[in-house]
Formats: C-alpha cells, structure tokens, sequence
C-alpha cells in the first residue's frame, strides 16, 4: 500500500502521478523482492544451514546432502513484501493470491519441518497434503463463483477458437480444486535439479504478468477477442513481483544450489501459477506455457502406470529431469534447455492471444 501513499502526494508535485499506473509499480515489485532476496537470501542459507540433513525424497548427489532446504520461505517472504508495497491490498483477486501463497506456504512448511524434525524423507502424509490443497483450492473456487461484488466470469475458454466457450457455473468451483492441485503438485514434481523449476515459474509467472495487464484493459480484451477481466491488473503487479522474487532466489539457487526452495516454496508457487491462470481466463493455456510442469507430473503418472502393469519402467528414473541426468547429460545443460523450451512455450502461449 506504500504507492497509496506516495500517490497522495500529488497535488504537491505532479511526480507522484506515476504511482498510479500499473506498469511503474509493476517495475517497482520486481526491483523490490528482488533486492529483499538479495539482502536476506544468506542471512536465511546460514540460518537455515544448522537443520540440514539430506533429503532422500531428491535425487540429489552427495555433495548437495548438506544444502539447506525451507528456501520457499525466502521466496514467499520478498514476494509478499512487494506486493503488500505496491499492489493494491483491496483487490480481491490480490487477497485470493496472498491467501493461497500463506496457506499452501504453510502446507509446505509443515512438511520440510516435519521431515527436518524427524530427520526423514517422511514429511506430511501425502493424503493430508493433498486434501489441504484441495479445502485451499475450494475456498478458493467459492469466493469466485459466489462472490458478488467480483462478478467473475465462471465459463471456460477454448484457445484459438473465439466462439466455444462452456459454461462451468458452479461446477468451477470443482475446476479450480483441479487446476490448483495439478499445478502445486506439477511444481513441486520439477523441483530436482538446481535452478530448474524456479526458472520455469519465473518464465510463466512474466507470460502471465503481460497477460493479466493485457485482459484488464478493455481495448486490449476487446481487440484480441479476449474476456475481459476488470481487476486484473493488479494481478500483472504480483506477478512482476513474483518475477523479482524467483531472479532473487536464483542467484542462490543456481548451479550448485547454495539452498533448496522445498515443499515450503514449490507447493504454493504452483498454486500460484493455477490461481493467475485462473484469474485471467487463460486456465487452458496452462498446458502451454507450464508444460515442462505438465511433462514432468505425465512422466511419473506413465511411469508408476507401466510399474504395476507391465513390470517395466518407461524412463530410468523420474521426474524426466532425472532421466536425461542418468542418460550422461550433465545437470546444468539440462536445466538450461528446459528453461528455453519453457521460454519457447511462454511466447507461444502469448502469441494465442491473437490466433482465434
């Protein structure tokens, strides 16, 4: 709320003005959780340095054994920051997002903590994990279809096709249950190699920061044949700070890792993911732009399927991150070609817009 402030300023000089528009602030965000990351990210890895223990839930080398995990909490942390700095706190879409990054936060945090306690890979019971992001994701769901005031758009929107639209009702309440537990999952699954899903996240959440900004400007929305979102803009602010907040973490984080996000930062950044797609009426065009996310969770489910059916494994370890791994490709050169596909498919996921 710190650009309401300054904004007031005015009429005492005509400077303030630029406050007001969403592209500053959205600048200001990603500048502010990227300098808190940075000033507190060692701080954090010391600190946190005194609990590590490896983690049999990674395939991790056994130098990385003694890599500090829980750094979801600096990412959360300098995300929350900015956007309590410079978005607009009485957005409702800005307090659903700042709801689902605590409390899938929270989720995640209580599972690193659980299996740093107990010095084992046995965090949270998967089933208890799953049924909080389901209660999460229904809250959620709730809010949007129920609330008045927001009047939000509960129908589903094909890409590339303007006219096939179909009407979910109340029945997206069930949808957004769905998109939020796939897509914190997914995340959580891409999370194994140093750098590569907090790259990943950082790539969709800057498609989904010019997409928000473009579907809550009616000229734009109505040019492209787009919903129109009104509010959305807001959106566009907290992901440009969720953006500062993944370059912050990945001055840590990048080959070799200095500290693990963990559950306490994969969990809620894929929630996050699910709720912006959600919220911009792009729900489909998460099979683009997060599918590294979508090939990594495919690659498990065909795995264990092959596993109990045929006895035979499809790939030599999963996720399929690990795969190539074990196939010779050293670890940095496969981080980096599944941030350019991750690029590859942002782009494409924006240019969409315009083919319909």
């Amino acid at each position: 709320m710190l650009y309401k402030f300054l904004y007031s300023f005015k009429d005492y000089w005509f400077g303030f003005n630029i406050f007001r528009y969403v592209t500053v602030r959205a600048s200001l965000s990603i500048f502010t959780s990227l300098l808190f990351s940075i000033l507190f990210g060692r701080k954090l890895i010391n600190k946190l340095k005194n609990f590590c223990h490896p983690n049999m839930l990674d395939f991790r080398e056994e130098k990385k054994e003694k890599t500090p995990t829980m750094g979801g909490i600096l990412i959360l942390g300098s995300l929350l920051t900015s956007t309590i700095l410079w978005a607009d706190l009485n957005n409702l879409y800005i307090l659903l997002l700042v709801f689902i990054t605590i409390s899938l936060g929270l989720v995640g945090f209580f599972d690193d903590y659980k299996k740093l306690k107990y010095k084992s890979h046995k965090g949270v019971r998967p089933l208890i994990k799953v049924v909080s992001q389901m209660f999460i994701g229904f809250i959620i769901g709730v809010v949007l279809v129920y609330n008045q005031t927001l009047n939000f758009n509960t129908s589903l929107y094909i890409p590339f096709f303007k006219k096939i639209v179909i009407p979910l009702a109340e029945y997206f309440i069930l949808f957004t249950v769905f998109i939020i537990v796939a897509t914190s999952n997914a995340v959580n699954l891409t999370d194994g190699m140093d750098g590569l899903a907090i790259g990943l996240v950082m790539t969709v959440s800057l498609a989904y920061a010019i997409i928000s900004y473009v579907v809550s400007n009616i000229n734009f929305a109505k040019y492209l044949n787009v919903p129109f979102v009104k509010g959305a803009e807001e959106a566009t602010v907290f992901s440009s700070a969720l953006v500062g907040a993944c370059l912050g973490f990945l001055w840590f984080n990048c080959y070799p890792a200095e500290i693990f996000m963990g559950d306490t930062g994969s969990l809620p950044l894929g929630g996050i993911v699910g709720l912006l797609a959600i919220i911009v009426k792009q729900e489909l065009s998460l099979i683009f732009v997060g599918g590294i996310f979508l090939v990594e969770a495919l690659s498990v489910i065909i795995q264990v399927i092959s596993f109990k059916k045929r006895k035979k494994r499809v790939f030599l370890m999963t996720p399929i991150h690990h795969h190539f791994e074990l196939k010779g490709i050293p670890e940095p050169k496969v981080v980096v070609r599944f941030w350019i596909i991750g690029i590859i498919l942002a782009l494409f996921t924006i240019i969409t817009l315009k083919i319909r």
